[in-house]
């Protein structure tokens, strides 16, 4: 058997493309063995077909019917919500280990620096959203000094790296982030707003964090949070804070209210503002939330991948 473990990836979009460059130039452990579309002149298939890469436009029931498909092991997703239900169906039948770059959700979430290693032995991990992604590894830490009891993200990327995929699953960007803030970075609710800006020249992927916790040590708080910057830096190197954190004190003589939980809130809030820096493997250096999504599910899968082969993930 390879040392290596062979993955396909199905879509053809800018998530599969970039995602397909990073496991050809990163990866020591993951190999690609098909490339998946629907569409045979899109730019991605096009591309790899020239970089060796075997594809196939004729979407899932294609990647089944390829002679490569008997020696894959692991298929990121990188469609659409609606297509992934179908997709993991036919990918868990015949015993393939599924990373999901959709919002489907029908996995545990996964984000590496707060619980990448709690579902490596899942059939099927979802990786969130991109927002999810930069957003939630804050709000953890945060929440692993004090209780964050309202979590709220706004991811603004540029319209130019939002493709199809990601304009047809805005719905389920916003539930699924929202659930993920709750249940991964553990605020008591969350909300999550996504922002398409069509600026010229783009901009580069921002990202706001604001949290309300109980009253508690500002500099631990901002202490936890550098950490966890440091932490996503190792697999994003352009992920940054923008400014210091900031801190705000809710008095009891003018509480917040808090329609979404119908409460009246009295502590610390708690604002951090982030600035993600694509590796321009696809897209252009502004396309940050392509970056950390692939970045993240790459990570992920190489995991998965060394508890596969019985060696230890680093």
């Amino acid at each position: 058997m390879s040392e290596k473990i062979k993955i396909a990836i199905i879509g053809s979009g800018n998530i599969g493309t970039d995602l397909m460059i990073k496991v050809m130039r990163l990866s020591t452990i993951l190999e690609m063995g098909a490339f998946v579309g629907i569409d045979p002149e899109s730019d991605g298939l096009k591309r790899a077909a020239r970089m060796g890469v075997p594809v196939t436009a004729g979407g899932i029931d294609g990647l089944v019917a390829m002679p490569e498909f008997a020696t894959i092991e692991i298929v990121f997703d990188a469609t659409s919500a609606g297509a992934h239900k179908r997709h993991n169906e036919i990918l868990q039948k015949h015993g393939k280990r599924v990373i999901d770059l959709t919002p489907a959700a029908i996995g545990p979430y996964t984000i590496p620096p707060v619980n990448g290693e709690a579902n490596l032995d899942a059939a099927n991990v979802n990786m969130v959203t991109c927002g999810g992604q930069a957003t939630i590894p804050i709000v953890a830490a945060i929440n692993r000094v004090t209780q964050v009891h309202y979590g709220e993200i706004v991811a603004s990327i540029s319209s130019k790296s939002a493709g199809p995929g990601t304009r047809a699953n805005i719905d389920e960007f916003t539930e699924t982030t929202s659930l993920a803030i709750q249940s991964v970075g553990g605020a008591r609710r969350g909300k999550a707003i996504i922002v398409l800006n069509p600026a010229e020249p783009p901009l580069i992927m921002r990202d706001t964090v604001y949290c309300l916790t109980d009253t508690a040590d500002q500099a631990a708080i901002a202490a936890s949070v550098e950490a966890m910057v440091s932490e996503v830096q190792k697999y994003v190197p352009g992920y940054r804070l923008k400014q210091a954190v900031q801190f705000e004190r809710i008095g009891n003589n003018r509480p917040l209210r808090i329609p979404e939980m119908n409460e009246e809130f009295v502590g610390l809030k708690v604002s951090v503002f982030l600035e993600v820096e694509g590796a321009a493997h696809y897209l252009p250096a502004y396309a940050g939330n392509l970056d950390i999504m692939t970045s993240a599910a790459l990570k992920t899968a190489e995991k998965i991948a060394l508890r596969m082969r019985g060696r230890v993930a680093a």
